[in-house]
């Protein structure tokens, strides 16, 4: 599926491509709303449809990923909510098997997020991802969400990458467009970011639901 021997460095994404996006999920559409419908008074389905037009709003924004802004026009103590869930944050059971395979075939893997720095901390916190990672980013380090050009200059810059050479993957497809246009070499999407959810289709790239379809080929690469 891919010519390993021309890819030097794996930039991932982290919600939806390593970690299950049911955690991210549930929470910004079930208990986002939920608390919101507490704090003002008003019924469930008045909060979601309120929060629904934030969202839309600022979609592919840094501000979508942003933590603090989320605190200020919603009035949630959003980072405090996330604590009160986070025994639903797991890693996809294909991850670390993907992560070390790459790690024994010499290959570079830099996680490449949009999450929030106090939202990537937490997740550090509550899973073993940090030891299958060489190296980090949050674009809200950028200025920039990696929807923007920006963002993968910045990227390429500061860990002196050759873009060609590196293998992008993600769950979403807009994203994977915007590396593609950046110059990342090759693509790979996933079908299955939240575990309880049905498989998405891609019309515009390969796409995988299980990292272990890669193993054998990356082995024998």
């Amino acid at each position: 599926m891919l010519p390993w021997d021309k890819i030097d460095t794996v930039l991932l994404d982290m919600d939806g491509t390593l970690l299950d996006l049911h955690f991210d999920n549930h929470f910004w559409l079930q208990l986002v709303p939920r608390e919101l419908s507490r704090e003002k008074g008003i019924s469930i389905d008045e909060a979601r449809a309120m929060v629904e037009a934030q969202y839309e709003q600022v979609s592919g924004t840094l501000n979508w990923y942003c933590l603090d802004y989320w605190r200020e026009t919603l009035g949630l103590d959003v980072l405090a909510l996330h604590r009160e869930m986070v025994e639903r944050i797991q890693m996809r059971q294909d991850s670390m098997p993907f992560l070390q395979a790459l790690e024994q075939a010499g290959k570079l893997r830099i996680l490449v997020t949009n999450a929030h720095p106090d939202n990537l901390q937490l997740k550090l916190e509550h899973t073993e991802l940090r030891r299958g990672l060489d190296k980090m980013i949050s674009s809200h380090e950028t200025g920039y969400p990696k929807e923007h050009p920006a963002f993968w200059t910045a990227l390429f810059e500061r860990f002196e990458l050759e873009p060609e050479r590196c293998l992008f993957i993600d769950d979403s497809e807009p994203i994977l467009a915007a590396a593609r246009k950046a110059g990342v070499g090759f693509q790979l999407g996933i079908k299955n970011p939240d575990s309880q959810k049905p498989h998405k289709a891609f019309a515009d790239f390969p796409a995988i639901d299980d990292y272990h379809l890669l193993l054998e080929e990356l082995q024998s690469g």
